[in-house]
């Protein structure tokens, strides 16, 4: 069985695309492309908050201490073309057409309108449909400002004293008291996604391995060689499965410590502070514990991917089944961040979605290792099922020569 493995991980080792995808694309290609797309991220980010939009006030003297608001905005400029525009039809037409970025109609006079008890409806009309946009929420902090000056004015007018005016506008403040602490507030936000890193990663190490000791020895014509080696069928699906586990293990540890590598770099620039932080709380023992969970997960996906990679007939015949058990492993990843789905002793049995609720509460320091140890108990019992379905195909020659 050891002898099975020594070979097939030489052979591997030999292989420059499995350790590229094992090896060389954990360690560069993804903190790669997770620096241009925050790249790209932050600068259209940057582009949208500097940009200077062109405004159009309707009726403006209706309303004149906020048009001046946003002509002295550092945001806004107004709209300094010969179009009259007089309705809320010829502003959203005016947007359409690009002649202007957003326009404000406004109906009616406020101050009027409020001694009279009633409310002034400001039209806003803008294209909401970019990816980042600051239109909205600039225009709506004017509004609210102007507003908060009209109530102020009448309360004055209406005998209120200024330093009584926002007991009477608020008379009940509600005040958050979180009986949790900054690392389980943290960790239920942040630890829900890391299983979307690790998990798949872990999935990923293992195909590639499969495919070409399975399908590819088929292919290759070399299976047959295998079989007259005087080794019995579960020493050599064994000696596989250790192969393959062993290169789904080393594909998530390459990938955690590059990314933690980068995440240091990064933070000599003042740019994660927040995340590290975040993470300041969680113990050797807790990154222990969470690699420690992979473990029984690289054995269930390795006896799979081994089991189909066997009764495959080819080497793309095996790539195309690969392709939707890796929308399969999503599924159970979503599962375990819907709302109200916690750890206990039902869920624990739910192979996948257990781990990501356990990584979670390891993350948030409120792990149940009760849980925990079922958690185990139920990936090894499912791995050793999935390995016994694999030696029983390997030992079928319908299966080995279809």
């Amino acid at each position: 069985m050891f002898e099975v493995m020594i070979k097939e991980l030489r052979e591997l080792l030999r292989d420059r695309k499995t350790l590229f995808f094992v090896i060389a694309l954990p360690i560069v290609i993804f903190p790669v492309l997770l620096a241009f797309v925050a790249f790209l991220t932050s600068k259209a980010a940057l582009e949208a908050e500097q940009k200077v939009h062109t405004f159009y006030v309707v009726n403006e003297d209706f309303a004149r201490p906020f048009a001046e608001t946003l002509f002295y905005h550092r945001s806004f400029k107004r709209y300094e073309g010969d179009t009259k525009l007089d309705s809320v039809d010829a502003l959203s037409d005016a947007v359409r057409r690009g002649i202007i970025d957003v326009g404000i109609y406004i109906p009616s006079i406020p101050q009027e309108q409020l001694t009279q008890g009633e409310q002034t409806r400001f039209q806003v009309v803008f294209n909401d449909a970019q990816s980042i946009n600051f239109i909205y929420g600039r225009i709506k902090k004017a509004i609210d400002e102007y507003s908060a000056k009209l109530t102020e004015q009448a309360l004055t007018e209406l005998g209120v004293e200024a330093n009584k005016q926002a007991a009477v506008l608020k008379p009940v403040i509600m005040e958050k008291v979180d009986t949790a602490d900054r690392r389980e507030n943290i960790g239920e936000k942040i630890g829900a996604f890391i299983p979307y890193m690790l998990i798949p990663l872990v999935l990923m190490g293992a195909s590639y391995p499969a495919i070409d000791l399975g399908a590819g020895e088929k292919e290759r014509g070399t299976l047959e060689t295998l079989l007259l080696t005087p080794l019995t069928r579960t020493q050599l699906v064994l000696g596989k499965f250790l192969t393959i586990l062993i290169s789904s293990i080393a594909c998530a540890l390459v990938t955690v410590s590059s990314m933690a590598i980068w995440i240091g770099i990064a933070s000599g620039f003042g740019t994660l502070d927040p995340i590290l932080s975040a993470f300041s709380s969680v113990t050797q023992w807790d990154f222990l514990l969470i690699f420690a969970l992979l473990l029984p997960v690289a054995m269930m996906l390795s006896s799979l991917v081994l089991a189909i990679s066997i009764y495959a007939r080819s080497f793309k015949e095996a790539q195309n089944y690969m392709g939707p058990l890796s929308m399969l492993v999503f599924v159970p990843i979503v599962v375990s961040v819907l709302p109200n789905m916690t750890l206990n002793a039902k869920t624990a049995w739910i192979p996948i979605t257990n781990v990501a609720l356990a990584i979670k509460e390891i993350v948030k320091g409120t792990v149940d290792y009760q849980a925990v140890a079922l958690i185990f108990l139920a990936s090894t019992l499912l791995a050793a099922a999935l390995l016994g379905c694999c030696v029983r195909w390997f030992s079928r020659e319908s299966v080995l020569f279809r």
